[in-house]
């Protein structure tokens, strides 16, 4: 049962729920690098932080006017990983795209539509289905399981909002993209931020337990 310390630490901490997904995360790739346990164990890591809602700092939830946003959140010192929260404005989309890793995505707020794709003799090929996901769902990514799609805004007037877990620091990935024609491309995503959060400053919340 929570008392009022406890309330009061989780008002000192808010960004908490980020700092126990890195944690666990990171004990995670330290212990395996087997693709199919990574997906399974990350899945309720990442659950858990769905599971809130104001641990997200605003800096890394803005909108951009022109397209979505991708912010870095934390990148594994080796680069085993990062966590990436990703900002749709309406009308914003994603091309169709690849990622060349294992990933994780989670929705935060909001809802996105994915459309599907598959590979054939190596060219990424519409299948005809999307499929709605909406806040606390979560899909795999990988060349294994299944890597080419296009996401975009579900519709409404508010942002949408997911949150990303790759086994690289994925804005440094060469990856692959179609253009209009349906060419192949590649490129590399990058970041629009040049700070990260600051999830050790833990000093407020052990001095709300003194």
């Amino acid at each position: 049962m929570s008392g009022p310390q406890t309330q009061q630490t989780q008002l000192a901490d808010p960004i908490a729920p980020l700092r126990e997904l890195v944690t666990g995360l990171t004990a995670l790739v330290g212990a395996t690098q087997d693709e199919a346990r990574l997906l399974a164990e990350g899945r309720p890591l990442l659950a858990r932080l769905l599971a809130q809602d104001d641990w997200l700092p605003e800096a890394f939830a803005a909108v951009r006017p022109d397209r979505y946003a991708q912010y870095l959140l934390h990148c594994d010192p080796l680069e085993r990983f990062c966590v990436v929260s990703f900002v749709w404005g309406p009308g914003h989309g994603t091309p169709v795209h690849d990622h060349t890793v294992w990933g994780l995505v989670g929705i935060l707020r909001g809802a996105e539509r994915c459309e599907e794709f598959t590979l054939q003799a190596g060219q990424p090929v519409a299948t005809g289905g999307q499929h709605l996901m909406q806040r606390g769902d979560i899909e795999a990514v990988s060349p294994r399981v299944g890597d080419w799609h296009r996401v975009s805004h579900a519709g409404g007037a508010a942002p949408a909002i997911s949150i990303h877990v790759y086994g690289a620091n994925i804005g440094a990935v060469r990856r692959h993209r179609l253009d209009a024609t349906g060419a192949t491309l590649p490129f590399v995503s990058g970041y629009d931020n040049t700070q990260l959060p600051n999830l050790w400053d833990r000093s407020a919340a052990v001095r709300a337990t003194c």
